[in-house]
């Protein structure tokens, strides 16, 4: 019976699958091809079973989500220690007199990278509260479908927290060890590193977003075309990080002129010391950006708000101005007239900020909606509805509105340490600022659809009614 090849019929009841049609069976079919039939029916379930155990096999040796996350978790300890551990036996083998203006050239190098790297974490924070609450983020800034999600942002910050301070930590190495031209060549490799991976014009590291990133700082530089609103969100976080692009100008000036890892730093009158001019240049540079993007945005739609908004960015050009004065005057003359004025400037300039976000920039006429999450969630039930987040909201930025006018002085960035923790402090100021702009950008969308439909209707509606009267319209 089993010697043979067993013909088996297509339309056979035991080759029929679960859950598929049933097929009607011949009904002269004989007691051997039954029994045939049988038999390779066991045959195929006994293949099917061996098949089948073999990816169940593979998916036990395979770790669990959680526990791959948990080692690299725990790995990035490990290397946030070793690097660490090198970098401060590496300052503490330098000579005293020297270890404070040899950690001040590190910080020149790598602080604006480490700035850099904080906001991007932050805005990762940012797109996952928009995706928890259903804001559509994507329509309000104009991205298209492939645009990052929270989820890649993070990816992003993770690499540079990693790159960043491990260059970082084999520039003091090597520099301490005497190896000062292998030191010099670090940040100088993770700027040209940076600057290639922004520019670079293949599709890999996510070629539509980094050349929305570029268009958009194109278009922030040169108002020619109607303001966005993507243009001035990136313009106003442009302004926190001004001291950001003012210690990559110097970076990058040392770096051409040769002078990293050198004792350039003794020379503040040198072409790129710290009295030079380039400073409150780039300082006041965001500021002009958004000042004529506010001109531009009175020339096309006629709103007085647009001028009163281009007040408040003016207000920051005495501060930056005024302070850079210090090394130019004679000290009598500073301390006198320039310095009083330099106060009064960074009092009015604070203030007014800090009115214009309350009253323009938020709505803070209801409880905010952006941390009512469409899932249960422990950060929205400790947020959403509270009003200690609208005290806490309105007294830091306060604070940190007074605070920025340190930054913005060009006089008092010796103190790196406390302006690196200010600039920082800024960074967060408008991580906070951020969710309250969206949400009110994303109300006023909703209210101009609302109103667009309810107009709809209503025409629908009339036209209804004269075509049942039996009107022509």
């Amino acid at each position: 019976m089993f010697g043979g090849l067993a013909t088996v019929p297509s339309n056979s009841p035991h080759l029929r699958k679960s859950g598929s049609r049933p097929v009607v069976s011949d009904l002269g079919i004989s007691d051997n091809e039954n029994g045939a039939e049988e038999g390779f029916l066991n045959l195929t379930v006994a293949n099917d079973m061996k098949g089948g155990s073999m990816p169940i096999s593979t998916a036990a040796i395979m770790p669990s989500p959680a526990l791959l996350w948990r080692f690299k978790v725990l790995l990035f300890f490990v290397w946030g220690f070793i690097c660490c551990k090198i970098g401060w036996d590496s300052v503490m083998r330098m000579s005293v007199d020297l270890r404070d203006l040899f950690l001040y050239e590190a910080f020149l190098y790598y602080n604006p990278l480490l700035l850099v790297t904080m906001m991007v974490w932050f805005w990762g924070i940012n797109l996952w509260v928009f995706a928890q609450a259903n804001v559509n983020y994507a329509k309000i800034f104009d991205l298209d479908q492939n645009h990052l999600t929270h989820r890649e942002i993070w990816k992003c910050a993770t690499w540079m927290t990693i790159v960043v301070p491990t260059s970082m930590t084999a520039y003091l190495y090597l520099y301490s060890h005497g190896e000062v031209s292998l030191a010099a060549s670090q940040p100088v490799l993770l700027y040209a590193a940076v600057a290639m991976i922004l520019i670079f014009p293949f599709d890999i590291f996510y070629l539509s977003s980094r050349f929305y990133l570029l268009r958009t700082l194109w278009r922030i530089v040169l108002p020619l075309q109607a303001i966005s609103f993507s243009d001035f969100f990136l313009a106003d976080i442009l302004t926190s990080m001004s001291k950001v692009l003012s210690d990559l100008e110097r970076s990058v000036c040392r770096m051409v002129h040769r002078q990293v890892a050198t004792i350039a730093w003794f020379e503040a009158d040198s072409v790129c010391g710290s009295h030079s001019v380039a400073i409150p240049l780039v300082l006041v540079l965001p500021y002009l950006f958004r000042l004529f993007q506010c001109l531009r945005q009175y020339k096309d739609t006629g709103e007085k708000t647009s001028l009163l908004n281009a007040l408040k960015y003016s207000t920051a050009v005495p501060v930056i101005y005024l302070s850079a004065l210090k090394y130019h005057v004679f000290p009598e003359k500073w301390t006198n007239f320039y310095r009083p004025l330099w106060l009064l400037s960074g009092v009015l300039n604070s203030l007014y900020s800090f009115y214009w976000d309350v009253t323009r920039d938020w709505d803070l006429s209801a409880f905010t909606r952006i941390f009512k999450f469409s899932k249960a969630h422990p950060l929205s039930n400790l947020i959403h509805g509270r009003k200690w987040v609208y005290f806490w909201v309105i007294s830091s930025n306060l604070i940190l509105r007074c605070t920025w006018t340190y930054k913005l002085s060009s006089h008092l960035r010796h103190n790196y340490l406390t302006v690196f923790a200010i600039t920082a402090l800024e960074i967060f100021r408008r991580f906070q600022w951020v969710f309250f702009r969206v949400e009110n950008e994303w109300n006023k969308m909703n209210s101009k659809s609302n109103i667009q439909l309810s107009m709809s209707d209503t025409a629908n509606e009339e036209e209804r009614l004269l075509v049942s009267n039996g009107h022509n319209v």
